[in-house]
């Protein structure tokens, strides 16, 4: 699948990127994306510069000649069959128009190209639209709760949140999911252990094999207007999901766009209820 396949509406073209006049535009195009001063995006283009000249991996996207999104990423661990994808940034006026997925999938065809057999990332596991992403659409599965892997984060997408994250991995070697399928079906028996109350995370006590974590409709929206209950879903989600991948517990994939389906290790997790833990 090409980058014109995937958003035939528009001229679409990802390509390389090796000049510090590209990769200045990158930084604006961050700084504009996170929020932040000019001077203060994500990544400097001398970076970018000194990783796309290693063998690296630095992309943009051009939609009729404008950059509206760009990708940075480098080899990681295992060594020779692992690409890791640092960061990846779409303009928000564009959103919907599959720039991300075609940034994706060329950065899929650029590390086969290579020999290498997954790709890796980091991303937030309370935001829906992002977990159904890498899910769903890709196949990606998250591998490590990584706690407050950034530290605090003042930008305008993390709002001063703990910067949890999962790793994500993506199988290479496997085919991609089929197109428009909504995720995962749930296991006969599948219980909840994180739910949606009305907004509120609310702890289940479950012994079940698989168990569902929900997630809330709308992370970034809450930080804004209910920082605590924010702090909220992050503690509970922490204790869930977190605590599970700890024990050996493995993603099956996304319900719904809203809930991780999860497969317990063969000796459960004491439930975050029974042992007094608290979001």
């Amino acid at each position: 699948m090409t980058a014109p396949e995937v958003a035939p509406e528009a001229a679409l073209a990802v390509r390389e990127l090796h000049t510090m006049a590209e990769l200045d535009a990158v930084t604006r195009l961050y700084a504009e994306i996170w929020g932040t001063a000019p001077g203060r995006s994500p990544i400097s283009a001398e970076i970018m510069r000194a990783l796309a000249h290693a063998g690296n991996y630095v992309v943009g996207a051009y939609e009729n000649g404008r950059l509206v999104g760009a990708s940075v990423a480098f080899l990681g661990e295992p060594a020779g069959i692992t690409l890791h994808s640092h960061i990846t940034g779409i303009a928000g006026a564009t959103a919907g128009r599959g720039i991300g997925l075609a940034l994706k999938l060329h950065q899929r065809q650029w590390a086969l190209a290579r020999g290498l057999k997954r790709i890796t990332w980091t991303y937030d596991p309370l935001i829906r639209r992002n977990a159904h992403f890498n899910l769903t659409k890709l196949g990606a599965r998250p591998e490590e709760y990584l706690r407050s892997f950034y530290g605090a984060m003042g930008d305008a997408i993390n709002g001063g949140d703990e910067s949890d994250r999962v790793l994500a991995a993506w199988d290479l070697t496997a085919p991609l999911p089929a197109p428009g399928i909504p995720g995962i079906p749930l296991p006969p028996g599948a219980a909840p252990l994180l739910r949606d109350s009305d907004g509120h995370p609310q702890l289940r006590s479950t012994n079940e094999e698989f168990v569902v974590i929900e997630l809330p409709g709308d992370i970034e929206g809450l930080r804004r207007a209910d920082p605590a209950g924010a702090r909220a879903w992050r503690h509970a989600v922490r204790h869930t999901l977190g605590d599970l991948l700890a024990d050996g517990a493995r993603v099956l994939g996304l319900h719904d766009r809203r809930g991780y389906v999860v497969h317990r290790a063969a000796t459960p997790t004491p439930d975050p209820l029974s042992t007094g833990s608290t979001p």
